[in-house]
């Protein structure tokens, strides 16, 4: 049989009939997305048809069928896709007969140059290959019959839809590690400027396993968005190959704006924005898929073991207290039982803080809920909601899976507006690894690591994460951002001078690098100019983390020793430049009338005197006020121990200190004389469940102080039963002497992660160490506490050098 013989036939079934009618489909503008390729794959399955039913009445060939499979079986042809085409035969004609069959149908598809994935096998043949070769069974998970023997084509998509969903076990892991090495391979196609839309994480290879995964009955993938995007990258890749001509899934640069006019998309970073976005809907829908699958497969393999040890249906998840109205269940963050989103607006930035510190996934249940059912955040912010964000944005790592499920919902954009401009937006500069939101997550990540060195970190984390925000609006995007971060900053509830700090960081957040890097440092108006825009040296601080954190959130390409030497000269020529106008620490201010009367009170006692007062933001306008902190005072005689007494009972009851003050008063007494007292105001909330009774913490207050309360030894206990959660790895602790900190005392600066018990450990060091607190200034910002303690030697004087840096070593060690 010559290659003239095999392509005969009709004119309309023939190889240019085909072909012109393929051509005059393509060339319709009006038709395109998914009636266009479903239109192709009609054409194609009636062009084989006629081939088909051609060849087997000459060859008198019965008990086959041509099947489509793959791409192809879905009916989703692009114009340059390959044709996935199976000849099934039941085995019962010769080989040879086989054979003429199928280069009746191969043949007459090489000619016209299209890419053939062919194979012919027996329902049994398949069924092995299928379990040889995982990719083979994905294809055949999607075989559709196109002619013959229709009833062949229906039992083997019954045996292979079987032996998947019966090798789930086995299957669906190996597919699992077929999509994490391809995306390690191929990249994020979120954040590549030259995409592959087939093979990166995120593209059309992913949307088909999650196909796959559902067909396994084990988990379904989160539907809502998921067929737009596929559609979305489907489109892409028409338009790409009609621009092209060619079989290619890569988005080059130079096809972008020609892709994009054809899709009728103003530009090419329309387009990356669009098939960005899409991909960012596929990529979280196989995070969340393949984690229930994790989760089903976990408990399936666990279930026979628990009921041959228990005897009985398999036991409830256990539900472990995260923060309030938040609980851990089976690996996720989920909402306690008795949550009400619809009573408390904290609740979601809480849940998302709480899982980026324990290092766990949100539930996809919990985002859905928090989005339908959360009340709106009041404008400004209350102090809980900008303290959650804080912790939320320095847990490192963690945070990124955490933002982005948010992101997914639409809970960022509602939480902080502006942020829509930046979402998925491309970024043209090769140096630049993430599109602008992520980079921005990715900066507050950095920025997280380098808290230490900041006097603020909360204003470092907040402004790491708007200091791009203006480059979703024309001009200069620090110019921009300024005003963007001005106005977010205030929503967020900053004061006026913290809301002022975190602008100028945005407005200057390149100024250090542009001008160690452009500028002759040597040269004085060059120091003077960069000392006029900073300010101040707590801002220099500031902007000196945010430059180094915003380079190594860029890229591999932005940052280097060099640079970082460069910069740090130049931060230092600032600093001294501005060391004159440095203002000294200002002394602790009178006692208030609250204080006051606590104090007259303990000293007319002799005991411990406490007072709790629970803050409240205004009543909206369809609910009740809720509260959102609570202030404790308590005032008792001076005496050694009460620090790290009154921060042990504190944490022993859950209570999370968010800012405390500690001062010495004198008061006179009835006899004329003069009496120390300690007055300690602590702003405190509870880490989960109701507050304490007043009465419960002054007692536990009074055994502690007497010795009979070991407060050390019940906090160890708690410790050791309850092991430290997973999650990023915190910096270790510094402990200081800041330089001129005081006239009257030495103060010791301690910055650490919060944890229950460590303002505690803290009072326990200093005490050892045989120095007198005068007094304390404790703040907690976010998951890093940043605590200054003014002390000083038994009579009363500032601690000489020596002796102040080893205290400052000895609280290091007992910290580390």
């Amino acid at each position: 049989m010559t290659r003239t013989e095999v392509t005969t036939g009709s004119e309309d079934s023939g190889p240019s009939g085909y072909a012109a009618a393929r051509l005059r489909l393509l060339q319709q503008e009006a038709r395109s997305g998914p009636p266009r390729r479903a239109a192709l794959a009609r054409l194609t399955d009636d062009w084989l048809t006629a081939l088909f039913t051609t060849a087997a009445a000459e060859t008198g060939m019965r008990g086959a069928a041509l099947v489509a499979v793959g791409g192809y079986g879905r009916g989703e042809l692009s114009p340059r896709s390959d044709l996935d085409l199976l000849l099934l035969h039941d085995g019962s004609a010769d080989a040879p007969a086989v054979a003429a069959i199928a280069d009746r149908i191969w043949y007459p598809a090489w000619d016209l140059g299209l890419a053939l994935d062919h194979s012919v096998r027996t329902p049994a043949e398949a069924r092995r290959a299928a379990r040889e070769d995982l990719k083979v069974q994905l294809g055949l998970l999607d075989a559709r019959a196109v002619v013959g023997d229709l009833g062949l084509v229906a039992a083997l998509r019954t045996e292979i839809l079987a032996d998947w969903r019966n090798q789930a076990h086995k299957r669906l892991p190996a597919l699992d590690e077929l999509c994490r090495e391809r995306g390690e391979r191929m990249g994020e196609l979120q954040f590549l400027l030259e995409p592959d839309l087939k093979e990166a994480r995120g593209g059309l290879r992913d949307a088909t396993a999650l196909r796959a995964v559902a067909a396994s009955w084990v988990a379904d993938a989160p539907r809502e968005g998921l067929a737009e995007a596929r559609r979305t990258l489907l489109d892409a890749r028409d338009a790409l190959h009609l621009t092209t001509g060619r079989s290619t899934d890569r988005l080059a640069l130079q096809e972008q704006d020609q892709v994009a006019a054809s899709l009728g998309l103003l530009d090419a970073d329309a387009l990356l924005r669009q098939v960005y976005e899409a991909a960012r809907t596929v990529s979280y829908a196989t995070d969340v898929t393949w984690r229930e699958v994790e989760r089903v497969l976990r408990a399936r393999s666990a279930r026979p073991r628990l009921r041959s040890l228990l005897g009985g249906p398999k036991a409830a998840p256990e539900r472990t207290p995260l923060a309030e109205g938040v609980v851990e269940a089976d690996g996720e963050v989920v909402l306690a039982r008795t949550a009400r989103p619809d009573k408390d607006p904290v609740l979601t930035l809480r849940a998302a803080a709480a899982a980026a510190e324990s290092g766990l996934p949100l539930s996809r249940h919990l985002v859905r809920h928090l989005r339908d059912a959360a009340q709106p955040l009041p404008v400004p912010w209350p102090a809980e909601a900008r303290e959650e964000l804080v912790t939320l944005l320095g847990a490192g790592e963690s945070t990124v899976a955490v933002w982005e499920a948010l992101e997914a919902e639409g809970i960022v954009t509602r939480l902080l507006p502006d942020w829509e401009r930046v979402h998925c937006r491309p970024q043209r500069n090769p140096v630049h690894t993430w599109t602008v939101d992520r980079h921005l997550v990715e900066t507050a990540v950095r920025a997280s690591f380098l808290t230490r060195r900041v006097g603020r970190p909360d204003l470092l984390l907040v402004a790491a994460l708007l200091h791009d925000i203006g480059k979703g609006w024309p001009g200069d995007h620090s110019v921009a951002g300024e005003v963007i971060a001005r106005d977010m900053a205030a929503r967020i509830g900053f004061d006026k001078q913290d809301t002022g700090v975190v602008a100028a960081l945005v407005r200057h957040h390149l100024l250090l690098v542009e001008t160690a890097t452009r500028r002759d440092l040597d040269d004085p108006a060059t120091v003077r100019a960069v000392a006029d825009a900073v300010g101040s040296a707590s801002t220099l601080e500031l902007l000196h983390a945010l430059t180094e954190a915003d380079a190594l959130a860029t890229g591999p390409a932005a940052w280097s020793s060099w640079r970082a030497l460069l910069v740090t000269d130049l931060v230092k020529r600032v600093a001294a430049l501005l060391a004159g106008e440095e203002p000294t620490e200002p002394e602790p201010l009178a006692p208030s009338a609250e204080q006051e009367r606590l104090a007259v009170e303990a000293l007319r006692t002799g005991e411990p005197v406490l007072a709790l007062h629970t803050e409240q933001e205004p009543a909206p306008q369809d609910g009740e006020p809720g509260p959102v902190g609570v202030e404790l005072h308590i005032a008792l005689p001076d005496r050694p121990g009460v620090l790290p007494a009154a921060a042990g009972v504190l944490a022993l009851h859950r209570l999370t200190v968010r800012s405390a003050d500690l001062r010495a008063v004198e008061l006179p007494t009835e006899l004329g004389e003069s009496a120390g007292l300690l007055v300690l105001s602590w702003r405190v909330a509870a880490e989960y469940g109701s507050l304490p009774q007043a009465a419960r913490l002054r007692a536990d207050l009074v055994r502690t102080l007497d010795g009979s309360l070991d407060i050390r030894a019940r906090l160890a206990e708690r410790e050791a039963a309850y092991p430290r959660r997973r999650g990023v790895k915190a910096p270790p602790p510094r402990v200081t002497v800041a330089p001129a900190g005081s006239r009257l005392a030495t103060v010791i600066e301690v910055r650490a992660q919060d944890a229950p018990g460590l303002l505690h450990r803290i009072g326990r060091a200093l005490e050892q160490s045989a120095v007198r607190v005068r007094s304390a200034h404790v703040s907690t910002l976010g998951a890093n506490a940043v605590d200054a303690f003014y002390v000083t030697d038994p009579d009363g004087e500032p601690l000489v050098p020596e002796r102040a840096a080893q205290v400052a070593g000895e609280v290091e060690k007992a910290l580390g």
